[in-house]
């Protein structure tokens, strides 16, 4: 780890924002983005069991469920009709592997696996509707990649922490498999090996150390050297929920995000995009100051599913709380200008198309009026 890089955790907090406010305005200019998105989460099952996590259910949970494909095609319809483009399928890692009411829904819907079912519902979005699959399925294997890769315009996978101490025992990451550092390490090289344009970030405040966080986004960074295919790295913060076992556990404070976003915009390859949520900090427009350049994905239609206790602001709203800041609010899609400018190295020949027609000539989506798509 780079001493200067340690050092940013005690340097003066408005000179590093300057300098990662300067890093951002010299590359991404003053344009703030955000993808209008509808969010479908294709099963709340899980076989890990994170501590801070709310949206995994067990299987005798009466919430619990695999959306069919007449759901997943009816949300993604509403999403359609409010002007989104991208739908962003969340679910969680692989549950037939340890339940088997997962494995036999699955077996009621035809299928082996999760993965083959993702895929084919990503299929069916592109066939039905006009939006662009966002896959976030956790870890990976090569295979599961290639099968998903023809019918997904990006993939995602948080790399949370490269800590290996947080999978011990009492720390949120034990009895978690799909959690261990050197397995999502291994996804986000091997999507890199097969040019799949990826979103990537830190959950921080689940009990890192400064050092952690700026060792995993080094890692990051050493990882697109390599390959040149994260797109984007989110900076989420900690929330605190009632039903989960870090309910007492302190969350980040703002100071704690900015000088970490900040890190982050200093420490990353300035073409890689920064975003952090808007809807987990009622003081989120001071993002701004940190060197972020993007929002993430906004629904009109479908909650956050990841914190549901967290309104999405009105898009209208969030564009007039920019600009009071002097930026501009406007709308991509799920993958970058600069992916779609090589989109036939990074996409297939179905999605490549699809994106032509929705992307304008700098790389944005094409926008509707904010008061029609509300």
């Amino acid at each position: 780890m780079s001493p200067f890089y340690n050092e940013l955790q005690f340097a003066p907090l408005n000179e590093i924002l300057t300098t990662a406010s300067s890093i951002r305005d010299k590359n991404w200019g003053r344009t703030i983005t955000y993808s209008r998105k509808v969010f479908v989460p294709l099963t709340n099952m899980c076989r890990d069991t994170c501590g801070y996590c709310t949206f995994v259910k067990h299987p005798s949970d009466s919430d619990a469920r695999i959306m069919t494909p007449e759901q997943v095609l009816k949300e993604a319809k509403k999403g359609q009709k409010k002007g989104c483009k991208e739908l962003l399928f969340s679910l969680g890692e692989k549950p037939e592997l340890r339940y088997k009411e997962a494995k036999n829904a699955l077996g009621f819907l035809g299928y082996k696996n999760m993965t083959d079912y993702l895929a084919d519902m990503c299929q069916l979005i592109i066939s039905e509707t006009s939006l662009l699959p966002h896959v976030n399925a956790g870890t990976l294997s090569d295979n599961e990649i290639d099968k998903l890769r023809p019918y997904s315009a990006s993939m995602g996978m948080m790399l949370e922490t490269i800590s290996k101490r947080l999978s011990k025992k009492g720390m949120p990451h034990f009895a978690c498999p799909d959690k261990m550092p050197l397995l999502r390490i291994r996804t986000i090289r091997k999507a890199g090996e097969k040019r799949v344009p990826f979103t990537t970030g830190l959950l921080i405040g689940i009990g890192e150390t400064w050092d952690e966080r700026i060792e995993a986004l080094e890692m990051i960074n050493l990882l697109n050297k390599e390959y040149a295919h994260i797109q984007e790295v989110i900076i989420q913060n900690f929330q605190r929920k009632p039903d989960i076992s870090m309910s007492e556990h302190e969350e980040p404070t703002l100071e704690d995000m900015l000088r970490t976003i900040a890190a982050a915009r200093i420490i990353l390859d300035p073409e890689i995009s920064l975003q952090a949520p808007p809807n987990l900090h009622e003081r989120h427009i001071d993002y701004l100051r940190a060197g972020i350049n993007d929002w993430g994905g906004i629904s009109p239609v479908t909650i956050d599913f990841i914190n549901p206790q967290h309104e999405w602001p009105e898009i209208s709203k969030l564009k007039e709380n920019c600009a009071t800041v002097d930026f501009d609010l406007k709308e991509r899609l799920t993958i970058y200008p600069k992916f779609i400018k090589e989109r036939r190295t990074y996409l297939d020949s179905n999605l490549a198309n699809r994106i032509s027609i929705l992307a304008r000539e700098d790389g944005l989506a094409f926008e509707q009026t904010l008061e029609a798509a509300q």
